[in-house]
């Protein structure tokens, strides 16, 4: 089959041989570098490689060219190689213009290309090769072609082998899972000798783990299950964005802090495929990576990390807090931060989750997209979550149809993502639809819609489905001393009923819950904005607050480095 394919389409000689050359330079070893001086003769290099079983990973495409645009090129890409990276050669001096950056947008926002990345200006151009080499790593990911890719092997798709995805997704580890009796679990089981039990776990470092415990996952995928210490100034419940964000600025500003989790790291966020609006990352990032990159930067500042743990109880004694962890007892701390989200609701019908691993999903589509090639997949929900699924899953899939009860899909999904659904050939959208039942011979094979309006039901083959509806709060532990509203989201500072603030010697902070010390971020707030980038900004604002709560009390953190300083959030290392 030969290396994969880097393509590069510019009607400009000029441009075109700086372009080749400098991806020949820089990635010939690896790669087949193609310069083709026209859409048409591109077409037709594209052609060859389907035809020979030739992987394409990149299409850069001049903006514009004799006969054609680059970005129409770009878009037919898409037909004959789904899963290559698409990006526009966008030149310097068009850089900065308004009209250069609604092309962009338009062009991204309509599925005709994934990226843009400016021309090459010298030999060698970092900037240039930082954008290829981001996507060409994004490639490598979404085909699980990454050197770091951990092997799941199982007898079937659900049961233990489902909840081991499950585990790696929550650890947002790159992971690939086949049947035992597929082609390539064959291999691989040869290569760790038959008698090895099922379901295993094969690591790219050749290590392998047969049927392994969670925290026995947490541990080989390089998560802490033990803080060495046992008392805190911050305990963080819940390693989402608003933890995460917690955990960087409390331990970067001096708080001993220990983040628990009941998974891995990301929350919800991890199952987002591409998250274009996010500040700072103008070409996107996953909800892995920013996951991946936040646990990172706590990880330096030196906080601890605690998976694959429950909590069971929080409960106050005297100045200090309790926080009871399933495998480490009760802990010590000055504060808790509840970071612990929301979940996806289930459907409810038996059917359905009789299926669970087997064709149903509730959560994203990032580890289970692959499988998907050439099927008829299903979402369920009309939230950016669910139409980053549907874009991701658009590129494997053969067609991808969202299910949404409302009558349009504006009503609950950014414009930009709405634009891109609209733009994708192969997504179909059915609006005032439920899904009712389904069903399948060990796996996914059928699901029933009803249509709200007619009350109509239709039978449509399905091999698989994904979940993503409502948000339920992980609160139902938590104690009666900690307030909720009706739904069960945790109420905060002027939220509180004035009865429970009558009864404290202060008015209660701004994020503050009904039991004092305890402060609550992110989706598991009532009111909370449904939005990463706001999780991430209440996480950083809880930090704030315990810098005056810390002061209130006359606390003073344990952390090294710590200059006592209520209300500023400069901080000396």
């Amino acid at each position: 089959m030969g290396d994969p394919v880097l393509l590069v389409i510019e009607g400009d000689a000029d441009a075109l041989a700086e372009v080749g050359r400098e991806l020949e330079d820089r990635y010939g070893r690896h790669y087949n570098v193609i310069s083709s001086p026209s859409p048409a003769d591109a077409r037709s290099r594209l052609e060859e490689c389907a035809a020979s079983g030739c992987e394409v990973a990149l299409v850069l495409a001049g903006a514009e060219s004799p006969d054609e645009s680059g970005n129409e090129v770009l878009e037919a890409v898409r037909d004959l190689h789904p899963h290559a990276k698409r990006a526009l050669l966008v030149g310097w001096e068009g850089w900065g213009d308004k009209t250069t950056g609604r092309a962009i947008f338009t062009g991204i926002s309509d599925g005709q290309f994934d990226h843009y990345v400016l021309r090459p200006v010298h030999s060698p151009d970092e900037l240039f090769h930082n954008t290829v080499s981001g996507m060409l790593l994004e490639w490598a990911e979404a085909n699980r072609a990454a050197p770091y890719t951990v092997q799941i092997v199982g007898e079937s798709w659900t049961g233990r082998a489902y909840e081991l995805r499950e585990a790696l997704q929550q650890c947002a580890v790159v992971h690939n899972f086949c049947l035992a009796d597929s082609e390539e679990g064959r291999e691989i089981v040869a290569s760790v000798g038959t008698s090895t039990k099922l379901p295993f776990i094969k690591f790219p470092t050749g290590e392998v783990l047969e049927n392994p415990t969670n925290a026995e996952i947490a541990l080989a995928t390089g998560g802490p299950i033990e803080p060495g210490r046992m008392e805190f100034d911050l305990i963080i419940i819940g390693a989402g964005p608003a933890g995460l964000s917690a955990a960087v600025y409390g331990a970067s500003e001096g708080f001993s802090t220990l983040v628990v989790d009941r998974g891995g790291i990301g929350g919800q966020a991890t199952s987002s495929s591409l998250i274009r609006n996010y500040l700072g990352f103008p070409r996107g990032i996953t909800g892995r990576q920013l996951a991946q990159n936040a646990y990172n930067q706590a990880w330096v500042f030196g906080a601890d990390f605690a998976f694959m743990q429950t909590v069971t109880a929080v409960s106050r004694e005297d100045e200090q807090l309790l926080v009871t962890v399933s495998d480490l007892g009760p802990l010590r701390t000055t504060a808790v931060l509840l970071t612990t989200g929301a979940s996806y609701r289930r459907l409810g019908l038996p059917s359905i989750e009789a299926l669970l691993g087997a064709g149903v999903f509730y959560g994203g589509s990032t580890s289970e997209a692959p499988g998907m090639a050439g099927r008829d997949v299903f979402i369920v929900g009309g939230a950016n979550s669910a139409g980053q699924a549907a874009l991701h899953l658009a590129r494997y899939a053969r067609k991808v149809t969202i299910v949404v009860r409302a009558g349009t899909l504006r009503a609950g999904m950014s414009d930009y993502l709405v634009r891109q659904i609209e733009g994708t050939a192969n997504i179909e959208v059915r609006l005032g639809t439920q899904i009712v039942d389904g069903g399948g011979d060990g796996r996914l094979e059928r699901l029933v819609l009803r249509d709200l309006a007619t009350r109509d039901d239709v039978i449509v083959a399905a091999d698989a489905l994904f979940c993503l509806i409502g948000a339920q709060p992980n609160t139902s532990w938590l104690p009666p001393e900690i307030a909720c509203d009706n739904d069960g989201f945790v109420l905060t500072g002027p939220d509180l009923p004035e009865h429970l603030v009558a009864r404290r010697d202060r008015r209660p902070l701004l994020l503050e819950t009904s039991l004092p010390g305890v402060f609550a971020a992110g989706d598991v707030r009532h009111g909370a904005v449904k939005r990463v980038a706001s999780a991430v900004g209440e996480g950083s604002i809880a930090v704030q607050l315990l810098h005056q709560f810390f002061a209130a009390a006359g606390h003073q953190p344990r952390g090294i480095g710590y200059e006592a300083a209520a209300g500023s959030v400069e901080r000396t290392g």
